[in-house]
């Protein structure tokens, strides 16, 4: 008698998986030629419903993971209203820092932190960063913008802070301060 196939552990199907794995690696290999960088780099890409990453120092990825976070699928977990309440924010803080947390065993020393995602730009040029084709934000450049959304959360108006007024937006910068935070990374080079 033929026993049952066991049910994949994802809930994902592995076409979804298998695409944004590929689709990261194709960022990796195109932001790595793009940057003229030697040494080890990591590609981050805040998608949707996934945050991908892909780190290695030659052509090639040699690893990459897709996180179960994404703009809109955080958003939509934690966040009831167009701005997070400071309560919303520091539980989709715990969720995020421990999917973010998964990526620590697969990084070099020293590694460069790459993305060409718009949202990532908006951010820098809200952090002051100038206008350019390739710019680099610090990380505490980052923090900054991240500290005017908590003090929206808190009640200040999103107009005085000059902040778009998303609930995606507010995800997607939570999710790069905890990437960058937690994987220590001191800035984020923003290509393309």
């Amino acid at each position: 008698m033929n026993e049952p196939t066991p049910a994949p552990l994802s809930t994902e199907p592995d076409a979804v998986a298998m695409a944004a794995q590929a689709d990261i690696r194709a960022r990796f290999r195109r932001l790595r030629s793009s940057a003229g960088l030697d040494g080890a780099v990591t590609v981050l890409h805040i998608g949707a419903e996934h945050t991908a990453i892909a780190t290695g120092q030659g052509a090639e990825a040699a690893a990459w993971l897709v996180l179960d976070i994404g703009a809109q699928k955080t958003a939509r977990q934690f966040f009831k209203r167009s701005l997070p309440t400071p309560l919303e924010l520091e539980t989709a803080i715990a969720t995020v820092e421990d999917e973010v947390i998964r990526a620590v065993p697969m990084l070099a020393p020293g590694t460069a932190l790459l993305c060409a995602d718009a949202v990532v730009r908006e951010i820098a040029l809200l952090a002051g960063v100038a206008p350019g084709e390739s710019i680099a934000m610090p990380l505490d450049a980052m923090e900054r913008v991240f500290e005017r959304l908590a003090a929206v959360a808190e009640g200040r108006p999103v107009v005085r802070e000059g902040l778009p007024q998303g609930a995606d937006f507010a995800a997607a910068l939570l999710i790069l301060r905890e990437f960058m935070h937690h994987l220590r990374f001191g800035s984020v080079a923003v290509v393309g």
